[in-house]
């Protein structure tokens, strides 16, 4: 095989193509055996390349890794960003919530690599957590013709450890009804928010 690939020229549909396989494999290995365990050669076995192939893509193993999880926020983003748009103001914490959790509930990979990204030192500023549904709840209390309420940021940061705690108990029980949860935690939020 040639050295490593360079930058210097788009990917062909082969490369692209065999990128993409090697985030959908990272992002399954990682989530199976942590971050610690996803070694290269993991990472190729699980691809039925070899290391040097993976090289020839990525770098390293910490380049792999962090193009997988760009993957994962990005397509968690997109899917929020979807469902939010599509929902009145008044309805986008809502929405918000339920996407959220269910997302997460249907991509338990995902779940997991956002997971050990986390404990693996890829921590955003906290204030991309909440901020963005701070933000939707404000609109919505504007929507709703309300003037100033609870403190958005507080109830925004309690919104997100339920997200993580109903996605966390659907990571350990699949049977667990994440959607239902989703429900309660929107009433929760709406007493709380628009009272």
């Amino acid at each position: 095989m040639a050295g490593r690939r360079t930058e210097d020229r788009p990917l062909s549909f082969i490369e692209q193509a065999r990128r993409d396989q090697l985030v959908e494999v990272t992002i399954g290995v990682v989530a199976e055996h942590g971050h610690a365990a996803a070694s290269l050669a993991r990472i190729a076995e699980a691809a039925g390349i070899t290391k040097g192939a993976v090289l020839y893509h990525f770098a390293s193993k910490d380049a792999v890794v962090a193009a997988a999880h760009a993957h994962v926020l990005d397509a968690l983003v997109a899917d929020i960003g979807a469902a939010v748009d599509a929902a009145p103001a008044d309805g986008a914490p809502a929405a918000y919530v339920r996407r959220m959790v269910g997302h997460l509930a249907e991509r338990p990979d995902h779940a997991r690599m956002i997971i050990e990204a986390m404990i693996h030192d890829h921590r955003p500023d906290s204030s991309a957590r909440w901020k963005p549904l701070a933000t939707l709840l404000g609109h919505a209390r504007e929507a709703r013709g309300l003037g100033p309420g609870p403190d958005l940021r507080t109830l925004a940061i309690i919104t997100g450890g339920a997200i993580d705690a109903i996605v966390g108990e659907r990571l350990q029980d699949p049977a667990y009804d994440a959607g239902a949860a989703a429900e309660a935690l929107v009433a929760m939020l709406e007493s709380a928010a628009f009272a």
